[in-house]
């Protein structure tokens, strides 16, 4: 196994931490090396998307397990499909599309083993037992209302909102419009407040 894919982390990379680091190579030449057999560029590759994947990956199978072997399957998948990257065009949306799309299709071939929940990114620190009652309840009802979603709408949800991927960034991996990603946003908004205001409706009587 390349040495860089057996660094997956083993914690989900924080919501908030989503954003690339600056990019100290051109990637259009660190891609090209990987393609003449540079294991060096592959490593670099590898390093500086793999935290963020891992990150995807767990949002999309919900399970540690299961997130680390998408992260290495989706890195091995790159290194044999590198040929087909079109030079000249951004890695990151070709990249994830690869993972995307093994993640969405492990979810429908299998069951995850075991669905763990996903960590807070900061602790919260003096918070009442009712107080921590009440946010490990609201994130209940949020995990349930999302799993209702259409299948398209929780993966654009999350992607958006929850691992900070811009509009046009989640078009090009979903190889759809960025008006389509937008109007799927509002669609799972509108839904999801619809959830949880039925929720509260319910509690109350």
């Amino acid at each position: 196994m390349n040495p860089a894919l057996a660094a997956v982390p083993l914690a989900p990379a924080q919501a908030g931490a989503a954003s690339s680091a600056p990019v100290a190579e051109d990637e259009s030449a660190l891609v090209e090396r990987v393609r003449q057999g540079d294991a060096a560029a592959f490593d670099t590759l590898v390093t500086r998307y793999m935290r963020r994947a891992f990150a995807v990956a767990y949002r999309l199978l919900g399970n540690r397990e299961d997130a680390e072997d998408l992260v290495q399957e989706t890195f091995m998948a790159v290194l044999q499909k590198i040929d087909a990257f079109h030079p000249g065009r951004a890695f990151s949306p070709w990249f994830f599309r690869i993972l995307v799309n093994r993640g969405l299709n492990a979810r429908k071939a299998r069951a995850v083993r075991t669905t763990e929940e996903i960590p807070d990114g900061t602790a919260a620190g003096g918070c009442s037992p009712e107080r921590s009652a009440e946010r490990a309840e609201l994130r209940g009802r949020l995990i349930a209302a999302m799993a209702r979603l259409p299948e398209r709408q929780r993966v654009i949800v999350e992607l958006f909102e929850l691992e900070g991927f811009a509009g046009p960034e989640i078009a090009e991996i979903l190889e759809i419009s960025d008006g389509t990603v937008r109007w799927h946003l509002h669609e799972a908004r509108q839904a999801l407040r619809r959830e949880l205001a039925a929720y509260d409706r319910k509690e109350e009587g």
